[in-house]
């Protein structure tokens, strides 16, 4: 994780929920330049303030529904190099996808229920400053099941594995620790996952990315998840 200071800007519509936060993150190396309880209130500090990250909850007022990351959405168009870090007890796949579709650098979605310790919150962080990506597992699995995975049913057992870990925003490095085999041998299963969707090697294109975009199609082939996470784990 970076030991760099960084400038969050927190909108969450609980009074209690958000001065904690703050607290807890003020006590953890982050500054929090301000704190929004409205969606407008989000927008208007990220314009204001231009943080590293915006820590965005979904539902805000007034219709509790989706104006958080609809606001989110529309600070990715208009200040793509504002990290966005979702953190909501919902699953908003559609709203998820359009938040995604235009790249998954500097993007977060964690559900709070299963950040089990602060210092996971923080990595996150961290992750989505540095342009890297954070989405919890149950993310991954919910735009999963809306997905066209014809392309999918072409790969092995383990080449699956491979990419769905990789969905989850794991470098090879960390792949090749949790089945305990070299990097090499991950590396010839991402090139054959590679081959077998039909990704070619160019200057722009990161193969990566289009891979797990493929794996998690949805919404007519617009779906988007994530790149690996900046940093191996």
């Amino acid at each position: 994780m970076s030991n760099r200071r960084l400038r969050v800007v927190l909108a969450e519509d609980s009074v209690i929920l958000r001065d904690g936060m703050a607290e807890l993150l003020d006590g953890r190396g982050c500054e929090v330049v301000a704190t929004v309880g409205t969606a407008p209130g989000l927008i208007a500090s990220v314009s204001e303030h231009r943080p590293d990250v915006a820590v965005v909850d979904i539902r805000m007022p007034p219709t509790h529904t989706d104006e958080g990351i609809r606001a989110a959405v529309e600070i990715r168009a208009k200040m793509p190099e504002v990290g966005i870090l979702v953190f909501s007890q919902h699953v908003e796949t559609a709203w998820a996808s359009r938040l995604l579709a235009d790249g998954a650098t500097g993007i977060g979605y964690l559900l709070k229920e299963r950040v089990a310790r602060t210092a996971e919150f923080v990595d996150a962080l961290h992750r989505v400053a540095d342009g890297g990506t954070a989405l919890d597992p149950e993310i991954v699995t919910q735009l999963m099941r809306g997905g066209h995975r014809s392309q999918v049913d072409t790969l092995t057992p383990r080449e699956r594995e491979v990419l769905e870990l990789m969905a989850q925003g794991h470098s090879n490095r960390s792949i090749a620790a949790r089945f305990e085999v070299s990097e090499r041998a991950v590396e010839k299963h991402v090139a054959a996952v590679f081959t077998k969707f039909g990704l070619r090697a160019t200057d722009t294109d990161n193969r990566r990315v289009k891979a797990v975009l493929t794996y998690l199609a949805e919404n007519g082939g617009r779906s988007a998840l994530t790149d690996a996470w900046a940093a191996p784990r």
